[in-house]
């Protein structure tokens, strides 16, 4: 591809903007981290004598958020094990209907950044997780791959192997569609409204976990609550959700809630759900983590 003149270059850059965001947010499960990693990939891609003589442009730059996000990711990873309480990554949050906005313009595009896999994603190694996203879901070639996570392609592919192996066991079986989503989660806050014990153990899976991630800076969840029964009666413990204080939204393009408490708090919940339950739930509280959850809704 050839783009002699800095104007074609900015349209054409903006054109693969939103699957370099892609890109990078599903490694390191940050939006801030992200846009660090596509606007450096810009500056870079500014700083070459003849960026016309790119041959391919969009796996050029790619490769290059790619092993920026790497990069990035290997930071925070040091920085986790420091960390309070459960690392969940930084949820993207939209209004209900902005499924119906241009696509281009959207982080939140496909699977790649959907919270189920980010959380799967998260229990795999760096250099695994890079492997894995740069070939399985954005279609790198094994041997640009190998440049980002610095081994050989044959050592890119176990990794990418072994990453996929671990994604296959632990995706859901039976995705819901997104209509499905969207009355599960309906239902599940009308019955934390309501203080429904029984309305919500039937909406859980028996095996649901239930996650809070509050970063030591506002109170959560000490660790995972498993099973649909201890998962109802903690969220029951909390108390009847006052009218108008939860929004269904959408969360990394799937239903999801937030909640606005009265000190001016904001959570959000993420949802997966398999076989027409509800299997995990977890809920950002970090406000750090929040900073772009701006919108509130009227009732």
């Amino acid at each position: 591809m050839s783009v002699p003149h800095e104007d074609e270059l900015a349209r054409a850059f903006e054109d693969e903007r939103p699957r370099l965001l892609r890109v990078a947010y599903s490694t390191t499960g940050s939006l801030a981290e992200a846009e660090d990693c596509v606007q450096e990939s810009w500056l870079r891609l500014r700083r070459l004598p003849d960026p016309g003589a790119i041959r391919d442009l969009r796996g050029w730059l790619t490769t290059v958020v790619g092993r920026q996000a790497l990069d990035a990711l290997g930071s925070a990873r040091s920085r986790r094990e420091r960390y309070v309480g459960t690392w969940l990554p930084e949820p993207l949050v939209e209004p209900a209907g902005a499924e119906a906005s241009d696509p281009a313009e959207r982080v939140t595009l496909d699977e790649s950044v959907s919270m189920a896999l980010l959380v799967m994603l998260d229990e795999l190694s760096p250099a695994q997780r890079t492997a894995f996203l740069l070939h399985d879901v954005f279609g790198l070639p094994f041997d640009q791959v190998a440049e980002v996570v610095g081994r050989t392609p044959a050592a890119v592919r176990q990794l990418a192997s072994r990453a996929r192996r671990h994604i296959e066991q632990s995706r859901p079986h039976t995705p819901a569609p997104r209509a499905e989503q969207w009355r599960l989660v309906h239902a599940f806050a009308a019955a934390c409204r309501e203080g429904d014990l029984e309305a919500l153990v039937r909406l859980l899976d028996p095996e649901v976990t239930w996650r809070g991630d509050g970063g030591g800076l506002v109170a959560s969840l000490p660790g995972v609550v498993r099973g649909a029964r201890d998962v109802a009666r903690g969220l029951i413990a909390l108390g009847p959700l006052p009218a108008g204080t939860s929004h269904v939204v959408t969360v990394n393009g799937a239903a999801g809630l937030v909640f606005y408490e009265p000190e001016g708090m904001v959570s959000v919940a993420s949802f997966t759900v398999d076989g027409g339950r509800i299997t995990a739930i977890d809920v950002q509280r970090n406000p750090e983590k929040l900073t772009s959850v701006r919108f509130r809704q009227t009732p």
